[in-house]
Formats: structure tokens, C-alpha cells, sequence
């Protein structure tokens, strides 16, 4: 299986000299801070994998960022990478269109399982779907493959699928919680820093 070239996909740094601010309430707000995960169109065009669905990924509405659409990337992102399935980005950036969440944040999050971190994190979630269960652990090496798919996951498939399907929902919700709320805290921040400096200048300026 063939899901992308690389991890970079998933990262793009939009900020230049220019646009950078000294205020803190602007500068760590989490619009600004997603926008540097969140991969441009260019790179979006790259993805082979993404081509077969055309040009309709590229609407405006789907590259949007706001509360919404950054907590339900992260949860499309997070439970499509627990899932050990050929094509993640394209099950991602087809969630995306159905949940009217930002796109390319959800294909670039789906990266967090990795060649480097996916035997780790499908051998977590394997354990945990063989303790609910209450089978035995078998010694097995995880890949994401086709061939892996077809002749391993036969031995291990009742534990680990209910695995990948409990891990995906935990850490899907608990990525849309707390990129909810960390949007909703730097909101209500930002606004009272607002009413700080305002109550200030009333007083330096009372006339």
C-alpha cells in the first residue's frame, strides 16, 4: 500500500517576517497555530492518493479553519490513523467532506501512524482489544501492508480491529475536546486582554 512519500506533507509553515505580531493573544491563538500543520495546496496536489477524487477536495469550505472544522479534523484524523486500512488519507479527506471539517489538517494527521510509530501504536491498541476480550497476547510484528493485511491479521483480527475501533474513537474525541476547548480558552483570553487595554486607555485618557 501506498499512502504518501512523506510525513512533510503534513507540515507547512505559513508564517513570514512580515506577518509575525508582538501580541501574545494574537500570536498563539490556535487559528495561527493550526495553520502550521495544515499542508497548502500545492503540497495537497503532490499527494497521488488524493488525485483520484478531483478537484472538489480544493473547496474553500473544506480548507477553512475555525473552531469547528480544526476539533472535528482532529477527530477525523486521529480515529483514521488507528485505523490499519490502505488509502488513510483518502478515508480522511472523504470524512472531512462528509463532516464539513478542514481537510488537510485531517489528511496530515493521519500521519501520526508512521512506519516508525505504527508497530507501537497497533500493538497498544491490539493489547487493549485482547484485554477486553480476554484472549491471550500472540507474539506478531505489525505492518501496514496488503500483505500483512492478508495473512496476519487472520490470527488476531476479533482483538485488534476492536482495538484500532476503541483507541480511534479515544483519541479522536479526546482531540476534539481538547482543541475545542484550548480554541474557546484562547477566544475568552484574547477578549479579555481586549477589555484590559481599553479600561486602560479610559483611564489614561479620561476626557
Amino acid at each position: 500500500m501506498t499512502l504518501c512519500s512523506g510525513w512533510h506533507y503534513g507540515i507547512v509553515n505559513h508564517t513570514t517576517a512580515g506577518n509575525e505580531t508582538s501580541d501574545p493573544a494574537t500570536t498563539i491563538m490556535p487559528k495561527k497555530t493550526l495553520k502550521l500543520l495544515v499542508p497548502s495546496h500545492a503540497k495537497v496536489r503532490e499527494i497521488k492518493a488524493l488525485q483520484i477524487l478531483g478537484e472538489w477536495v480544493y473547496a474553500s469550505n473544506l480548507w477553512h479553519i475555525n473552531r469547528y472544522s480544526a476539533s472535528m479534523a482532529f477527530f477525523v484524523g486521529l480515529f483514521v490513523a488507528f485505523m490499519p486500512i490502505p488509502g488513510q488519507m483518502i478515508v480522511a479527506a472523504l470524512l472531512a467532506v462528509l463532516l464539513s471539517c478542514n481537510l488537510p489538517l485531517s489528511i496530515s494527521l493521519v500521519w501520526i501512524t508512521n512506519p516508525v510509530t505504527m508497530p507501537a501504536i497497533f500493538f497498544l491498541a491490539y493489547k487493549i482489544g485482547a484485554m477486553i476480550i480476554d484472549v491471550p497476547l500472540k507474539d506478531i510484528e505489525f505492518e501496514l501492508s496488503i500483505y500483512w493485511l492478508s495473512h496476519s491479521l487472520q490470527a488476531i483480527w476479533r482483538p485488534f480491529l476492536l482495538g484500532c475501533v476503541i483507541c480511534g474513537l479515544f483519541f479522536g474525541c479526546l482531540g476534539y475536546f481538547i482543541i475545542s476547548l484550548l480554541w474557546r480558552w484562547r477566544v475568552v483570553y484574547h477578549w479579555q486582554q481586549r477589555k484590559k487595554r481599553r479600561a486602560l486607555r479610559k483611564l489614561n485618557d479620561p476626557g
